[in-house]
């Protein structure tokens, strides 16, 4: 039986820690929060995740949390429709789930099958042909015949093992602050999108509560993404002028205590693993906020579990040879998606807005 342990207990590391038990592993996650906590974004369930969470037995439970959200609404610049487009959701092609819940199913399918350590992280690696020597911050040392990073972005298992994040995760530009709403929103089947050149906000039904997204493009140096309050003076710079509802968005953001920011971002790496030290999701191979992160990292931590069991000394290279099909063309989406979302001019909003009132779901 290979020893396992998981670094992040998010979307990537518990579905991974389900399959690796399911197959025989004996594994352990680690992760640095005291609990189950999240962020309550939204996000989607889809393509080659689906059939993952339904062989989890837990689809049923994803559509019990599941968002109401039917259409995006389109706002110009004072605040009227420029279009309204369905969402593939509401055909039953994706599951739209706020982060926190979605984290929470996968980590109750996966907490009977592994043991979980919270309030902590890895803070050493020391790997040779017999496995890993790990050190931890607070736990005593241990050693495990197999690491996975599944840390994130800003992942610990990638700085240990390769190096610097600055050597392997790349900014796009843009930036995502996002909180809740305070409440319930006056339209719960809607996401509002509202654009100036540059910037959006998205007032997003959820389910419980609404929430808020700022999504921009800026030159910002030397982000501390644990620096909250520098966030917060961010977002209102970038803000401080645009009409509509922003200026009480932006009241709710500076009274928040639920603050997320991040740079939207790309991560490169040659390889996703070294000897017997892998990464899988974010870790490996973030294509951006704004892509098909929660579904890639469902379907990547399948594909790295399957391959484990089928043959454990080349199933890393299994896993990434396979997997990295998938990670290009959502890639490429994804970019996409922020031209869509956050086009730099006037005249590539005016492009935007055309396209959309032409969609084919433009209702």
């Amino acid at each position: 039986m290979e020893n396992v342990l998981i670094c992040g207990a998010g979307v990537a590391g518990s579905t991974l820690a389900y399959w690796l038990a399911r197959n025989g592993f004996k594994v352990t996650v680690v992760e640095r929060a005291q609990g189950m906590r999240s962020s309550g974004n939204p996000v989607d369930v889809r393509g080659p995740a689906l059939p993952v969470v339904e062989a989890m037995g837990v689809v049923r439970r994803l559509r019990d949390v599941a968002t109401r959200t039917k259409r995006v609404r389109l706002l110009g610049g004072d605040g009227r429709r420029i279009a309204t487009v369905g969402l593939p959701a509401v055909k039953g092609e994706e599951l739209e789930v706020p982060r926190s819940d979605l984290v929470t199913v996968l980590y109750e399918a996966a907490r009977g099958e592994a043991e979980f350590l919270f309030d902590d992280t890895i803070a050493g690696l020391r790997q040779d042909e017999h496995g890993v020597d790990v050190t931890f911050d607070r736990a005593a040392p241990r050693h495990f015949d197999l690491v996975i990073g599944a840390d994130g972005l800003h992942s610990a298992v990638r700085r240990l093992t390769f190096g610097p994040e600055r050597s392997f995760v790349r900014p796009t530009g843009i930036y995502v602050a996002t909180t809740s709403f305070g409440g319930p929103v006056d339209h719960p089947e809607e996401v509002l999108l509202h654009n100036t050149p540059g910037r959006l906000v998205a007032i997003h039904p959820s389910r419980d509560e609404g929430g808020v997204a700022f999504i921009f493009r800026a030159r910002v140096a030397n982000v501390d993404y644990r620096d909250t309050a520098r966030h917060k003076r961010i977002v209102t710079a970038a803000y401080g002028d645009v009409g509509w509802r922003v200026p009480a968005l932006l009241e709710r953001l500076r009274d928040a205590e639920d603050v997320f920011f991040d740079a939207v971002s790309v991560v490169d790496l040659p390889s996703w693993s070294r000897g017997r030290i892998a990464l899988v999701g974010d870790a490996a191979s973030c294509v951006s906020l704004l892509g098909e992160g929660s579904s890639l990292a469902i379907a990547g931590a399948h594909t790295l579990a399957t391959a484990l069991a089928a043959a454990p000394s080349a199933g890393f290279g299994r896993y990434e040879a396979e997997h990295r099909a998938r990670v290009m063309p959502a890639r490429r989406a994804a970019k996409f998606t922020a031209a869509m979302l956050v086009p730099k001019t006037k005249l590539g909003l005016a492009t935007r807005n055309l396209a959309a009132r032409a969609w084919p779901w433009s209702v």
